[in-house]
């Protein structure tokens, strides 16, 4: 495994805020260094120093010359933090790999000097499709939850979340969505298929999200936030359950909203949605038109998945909600690449899905990026209901050996680089083979990403302020400059 050497980030108490769009003081780059990391196809190259960088002085651009600028005194949303889903399938293969790929495994993700440094993780709320088991916390009709209890987790997942937080050097900012309530609460009687919460039981179910989080919480694991459901438009084969906006956004402003501030919950932060990009705006309008379920509401979650439905990503959807609700947070929730097969770990379109989408959900405001399993087997799984799909890293137990995609290191360029408290700074491209995002750190660094997702060679320059460096994109190629 090529990993870029030690970076140091030091991440210095940011100062007071500035608000989006706002100005800072002047950047002079007269004397800055940019180092480059860069992962490209064709190539060794993953996450590898591969050179620096000096600004000379340069002036205006003509058009024939391919151009990246910055602008250093234009500040945006501050990153919550980059990271991935720790699931009941994630932390059982964890379990079973030797210790030595263990301890790889957690400094390769979270150690921010020897691996791509993730701060951010999500989890779920009992049972989803990447559990091998379907299970509950409480005995079949217990509307009162007196049978909750989590021992469910304590022989994988807690044991895994609590080595990642560790590993991550003491703190892990975690979020937690359920993908069904009991059976018994819902109308279908199944916790798989859809259906909807019984009327009867909302109080009950707002009491689980309470004692699940204490549970946890109980346990060591601090939760700093929650979804209301995941994907709560797909009726799956797996375990979901359906809210239209209108009911979401009575459940949040009736029911769980009040109960987490009478349950001392109300500085958790609560996700709405937690589904695709295609009907972002539709949720976020119903849910946060409404001042009173608003109030409870910290931001909007959202999935890649639209693409199934042939309407293509979606990216201004994203933004829209953003110009709208400029007060509420945009948080990418999930998305992986599905329909495993062993022999595409090496597809090159892979890292680039990431790096594409991280790029444009940035761009348009997103805060926080969780992908979604972070380490899954060699056939993709488990899961229960046979739904195989990639992950960033899979291991092979036959071996007991990791696999490292060209996802994993394309994560890497923004979750090792662009630390919490990192503001987004305007970061503009004048040519679409290029794309571009950038963020300055609460340490004084910028951390500039490009990525070329074309299979061209492509030389540009680095444009800041009237002074500019010249450097090279190799095709199918993405790269970090950090300027010192």
């Amino acid at each position: 495994m090529l990993l870029a050497p030690a970076l140091t980030v030091t991440l210095a108490q940011q100062k007071k805020s500035l608000k989006s769009g706002s100005t800072q003081k002047q950047y002079d780059v007269t004397s800055k260094v940019a180092t480059v990391y860069t992962t490209a196809d064709q190539s060794e190259l993953r996450l590898t120093k591969t050179g620096t960088l000096r600004f000379k002085d340069f002036g205006q651009p003509l058009e024939t010359q391919l151009c990246v600028f910055i602008d250093p005194s234009r500040t945006f949303q501050s990153m919550t933090g980059i990271g991935a889903a720790l699931t009941d399938a994630s932390a059982e293969i964890f379990a079973k790999l030797p210790k030595e790929s263990q301890q790889e495994f957690m400094q390769a993700y979270f150690s921010p000097s020897n691996g791509i440094g993730y701060t951010l993780a999500r989890t779920n709320i009992a049972s989803c499709d990447f559990s091998s088991d379907i299970y509950s916390y409480v005995a079949e009709g217990d509307k009162d939850l007196k049978t909750f209890n989590i021992s469910h987790d304590e022989k994988f997942k807690i044991p895994f979340i609590k080595q990642a937080t560790a590993a991550a050097g003491g703190k892990l900012t975690l979020f937690v969505s359920p993908w069904s309530p009991p059976a018994f609460m819902k109308t279908t009687n199944n916790v798989l298929k859809g259906g909807k919460l019984k009327p009867e039981f909302r109080q009950s179910w707002a009491n689980h999200y309470v004692k699940f989080i204490k549970a946890y919480e109980a346990k060591g694991i601090p939760v700093w936030g929650l979804s209301v459901q995941n994907e709560p438009m797909a009726t799956q084969t797996w375990e979901s359950c359906i809210f239209t906006g209108e009911e979401e956004r009575d459940f949040i402003k009736n029911y769980l909203g009040p109960t987490l501030h009478k349950e001392g919950l109300a500085s958790k932060k609560l996700i709405a949605w937690d589904h695709n990009r295609d009907l972002i705006y539709q949720r976020a309008s119903t849910v946060l038109n409404d001042p009173e379920a608003a109030k409870y509401v910290w931001g909007i979650g959202f999935h890649w998945y639209e693409t199934w439905t042939g309407s293509g990503q979606q990216f201004d959807n994203v933004k829209k909600v953003h110009e709208a609700f400029p007060d509420k947070n945009l948080i990418f929730t999930e998305g992986c690449v599905e329909k495993f097969n062993f022999d595409k770990l090496n597809d090159w379109a892979l890292g680039e899905r990431y790096g594409l989408s991280m790029i444009n959900d940035f761009n348009d405001g997103t805060s926080a990026w969780t992908d979604w399993n972070i380490l899954l087997d060699e056939k993709g799984g488990p899961n229960h209901v046979g739904n195989f799909c990639f992950a960033p890293v899979h291991a092979d137990l036959r071996t007991g050996k990791l696999i490292y995609t060209n996802s994993y290191y394309y994560l890497g360029h923004f979750s090792k680089f662009i630390r919490p408290g990192a503001k987004r700074i305007i970061s503009s491209s004048n040519r679409d083979k290029l794309i571009t995002t950038a963020f300055i750190n609460p340490d004084g660094k910028i951390a500039v990403v490009v990525m070329n997702k074309s299979g061209d060679k492509l030389t540009y320059n680095l444009w800041i302020k009237g002074k500019a460096a010249e450097t090279t994109s190799l095709p199918h190629s993405i790269s970090t400059f950090v300027i010192q």
